[in-house]
């Protein structure tokens, strides 16, 4: 199945840290760009972060610039995003993606990146 899983979410007090992991189960996707998109309750999607397939770029919102890291293990077929000093306006459903193609970073940088593939989102609340 073509399908990602997230998990690490809960609920943290404002400055906190959380770990998100993104699993593959039914697939490999250790050739395919990875990202991050958070949606928060009456607002759009929005991108956060994401990984080239080999891990040697990466790029960030920025609004979370210098708090999140972005980070992947091929050989475990895993994404993470560490996130430190978090904010009570991160707060959001938490989205992993992988690229529509494998091999493939846009010009744009990460959130240029075509993404097809999704899982079903972790909830992050952080209490102010």
């Amino acid at each position: 199945q073509d399908r990602l899983v997230e998990s690490g979410g809960g609920l943290v007090q404002a400055g906190g840290s959380l770990r998100l992991s993104c699993a593959a189960p039914g697939r490999t996707f250790s050739n395919y760009a990875k990202a991050w998109f958070r949606q928060a309750p009456g607002k759009e999607r929005e991108f956060v972060a994401a990984i080239s397939w080999g891990g040697g770029s990466s790029e960030y919102a920025d609004s979370v610039k210098g708090r999140f890291t972005i980070s992947r293990d091929n050989g475990k077929n895993m994404v993470y995003l560490q996130m430190n000093n978090l904010k009570a306006e991160d707060t959001a459903v938490y989205y992993c993606a992988a690229a529509s193609r494998p091999l493939v970073w846009s010009p744009l940088g990460g959130r240029g990146n075509v993404y097809a593939y999704w899982g079903q989102g972790t909830q992050v609340t952080v209490s102010s």
